[in-house]
């Protein structure tokens, strides 16, 4: 007996590529249980239809929708990514220390 899940996303057709706001890729991020599951789940659907074009040896090309659909779904996984707020570093902290205002 198998049990099954059915999480239903919403992914709208017009999913940017790239974030339109410059975000810095190298600092951590507090990732919510919720934007966890979401990555979660896009991860597995990414790596499922790239795994299904693979073993199908179906060749690269511009009009493919498969490889459309990996992209839209590469797009909303960064998008979800980069909607988590950032931690600040070490050194970011340090500097908001010692230039708080002496009350």
């Amino acid at each position: 007996m198998a049990a099954s899940t059915t999480t239903v996303l919403s992914i709208p057709t017009h999913a940017q590529s790239a974030p339109a706001v410059r975000v810095r890729t190298n600092c951590r991020r507090r990732i919510t249980p919720r934007a966890g599951h979401a990555l979660e789940i896009l991860g597995h659907a990414i790596e499922y239809l790239t795994d299904e074009f693979v073993h199908s040896g179906m060749s690269f090309s511009s009009n493919n929708a498969q490889l459309e659909a990996v992209q839209l779904l590469m797009a909303r996984n960064r998008q979800v990514y980069f909607e988590c707020p950032e931690i600040p570093s070490f050194g970011e902290r340090c500097r908001a220390l010692l230039h708080r205002p002496v009350m």
